[in-house]
């Protein structure tokens, strides 16, 4: 059997997408692993013992740190960010089937965010804040500072879709005598909704996640990963390589629902077709 013989590049891209993979999984791996240490355990290899003391001890009284609030707040406020994300998202994928006046600069405005540091928006966010007379908080300036980051991915993604989006399918529903808001719900809307539910979940782990444009706006109450990077300095237990795991696994959870409400609400369109 003459096997086809493998050029360079497979093998360049073959070891470099192994060298991305153990920068990837390998500090993951060893986070979760060193969670498991044994009550005497220490914050390296090699493990004192194998137990669940860590994740027990999440739940009890820390001297240092919040896990619980941290984390609803992070969670509340990546619920905000998604919504609003989604929403905005939308109506602007719409807005833009349209030629109309300003949409170049309303459309360099809105992405203009990405290529400006995050350290500097959420400087900037806080400074404003502050000369207002309004104190930062994670539900007001944070609030904000995450959209500046969400806004423009989910903007890109609906502009992506609509722009493979045929208007055939709308020119026949009216053909067919439904209103503008039967079509937007019974056609258009169908279609694009795994989309939708793929601008909210990089909404809400954008947000959930992000830590750079939360540092000046969060105010006086911490999200989680402020609450985390201030426990590096603090904590010396493996409770923080428990957090994390705990935090890596709900990401995860996240990112599988809404993998499979896109599967479900592709195959019920499937059906339908």
């Amino acid at each position: 059997m003459n096997r086809e013989k493998r050029s360079l590049e497979f093998y360049v891209l073959a070891i470099f997408f192994i060298v991305f993979v153990l920068f990837l999984y390998g500090p993951l791996s060893a986070i979760l692993i060193l969670s498991f240490q044994g009550p005497d355990g220490g914050l390296t290899f090699p493990l004192n013992g194998v137990s669940l003391h860590w994740f027990a001890n999440l739940f009890e009284k820390q001297a240092v740190g919040d896990f619980g609030a941290s984390f609803r707040r992070s969670f509340m406020l990546g619920l905000m960010v998604m919504v609003v994300t989604v929403v905005v998202s939308l109506l602007a994928g719409l807005a833009f089937r349209r030629r109309f006046r300003g949409a170049s600069l309303l459309f360099y405005a809105t992405v203009a965010s990405l290529v400006v540091p995050s350290i500097i928006i959420s400087l900037g966010i806080g400074v404003v804040f502050q000369q207002g007379g309004l104190a930062p908080a994670w539900y007001s300036s944070a609030f904000g500072a995450h959209l500046t980051w969400t806004l423009p991915f989910g903007v890109l993604i609906m502009f992506a879709v609509f722009n493979r989006f045929s208007p055939a399918y709308e020119e026949a529903a009216r053909d067919l005598g439904a209103t503008s808001w039967q079509t937007f719900r019974h056609v258009v809307l169908p279609m694009i909704a795994p989309s939708l539910i793929g601008v909210g979940l990089f909404g809400f782990t954008l947000s959930y996640d992000e830590f750079a444009r939360t540092l000046m706006t969060s105010g006086t109450y911490n999200t989680l990963p402020l609450e985390i990077y201030g426990m590096t300095t603090n904590v010396t237990t493996p409770v923080l390589y428990a957090l994390g795991t705990v935090t890596t696994l709900f990401s995860f959870t996240i990112i599988l629902v809404a993998l499979g409400i896109m599967t479900m609400l592709g195959r019920r369109q499937a059906k339908k077709s």
